[in-house]
């Protein structure tokens, strides 16, 4: 007898139509919930780095900062790093119209197994995981753009094009903050693209559906990140939270701006390090 095809997991997206609570499957144990009154807000919670000048005389000073920013946070935003708006805006419209496209052809893309190059899928690892985040994601393979573009959807229309374009333009500000971090450790600024070899580059779409009981469960849990340097991409609606000497820090949109995160792989000083550039999308 052939054995059935095994379905999909339904996508949070999906699910939430409607719904008044948490599924309990999302509901994380009582000492591993967000305690939103523990959580500090204020301007200027991580570093506002401007990179005009970073190819001309203010070189020195902005990679000091960068330097620090490293250094006593481990994150940082950027503003004036090269990448248009219209490019900014162009990756959320088409981010958005993915995930408000019908679920059947969503589903197109789906897939639980982590080493497809490009796939759709929901929480983290439901393979694994015995509780589930609240999000759906679409992580695609980047680097090389020509290998793996072909891979990707083919709705919207227009995903391929405006996808490729801000992944060009990604992958250009990561090389230049990479060469000024390695210059702020006082090494030559292509060292640490000499001691990455191959370079790789992920791109992670997440979606964060609004949550009933947004007090029971995590978009996603606290983390490091495993790679060399995530460029996060924040829409207008907050989420994002750092650990800043021992308290949650909650870091606010800025139009315009990225956040840039050091992974652990810098942090370690591994040399073998393979670049993984991680994009994130919060959307709603």
């Amino acid at each position: 007898m052939a054995s059935k095809l095994k379905q999909p997991q339904p996508l949070l997206s999906d699910l939430v139509s409607g719904m008044s609570s948490v599924p309990s499957n999302y509901i994380r144990p009582a000492n591993d919930r967000p305690i939103f009154h523990e959580v500090v807000s204020f301007d200027g919670a991580i570093p506002l780095i401007d990179l005009q000048g970073l190819n001309g005389p203010k070189r020195s000073d902005i990679i000091k900062e960068i330097g620090l920013a490293c250094l006593n946070y481990g994150f940082f935003q950027v503003s004036n790093h090269g990448i248009s708006e219209a490019v900014i805006d162009n990756m959320l419209d088409i981010s958005r119209e993915f995930f408000h496209m019908p679920e059947s052809e969503r589903l197109k893309n789906y897939s639980d197994d982590p080493m497809k190059t490009m796939r759709l899928s929901t929480s983290f690892n439901v393979r694994t995981e015995n509780v589930s985040s609240w999000r759906d994601y679409l992580r695609l393979h980047c680097h090389p753009l020509e290998d793996y573009i072909q891979e990707w959807p083919t709705n919207p229309p227009s995903f391929r094009e405006v996808v490729g374009e801000y992944s060009r333009n990604a992958r250009g500000l990561a090389l230049r903050l990479l060469e000024a971090i390695s210059e702020s450790l006082g090494l030559e600024k292509d060292y640490i693209d000499k001691a990455l070899g191959k370079h790789g580059q992920h791109m992670a779409i997440n979606y964060y559906p609004p949550c009933p009981q947004p007090d029971l469960t995590y978009g996603l849990p606290r983390h490091s990140d495993p790679n060399v340097i995530t460029i996060l991409l924040q829409d207008d609606v907050p989420g994002l939270q750092v650990l800043r000497n021992g308290k949650w820090v909650a870091v606010n949109p800025i139009p315009s701006t990225f956040i840039v995160n050091i992974g652990d792989q810098i942090q370690v000083r591994n040399i073998k390090w393979n670049l993984a550039i991680y994009y994130s999308t919060v959307l709603t």
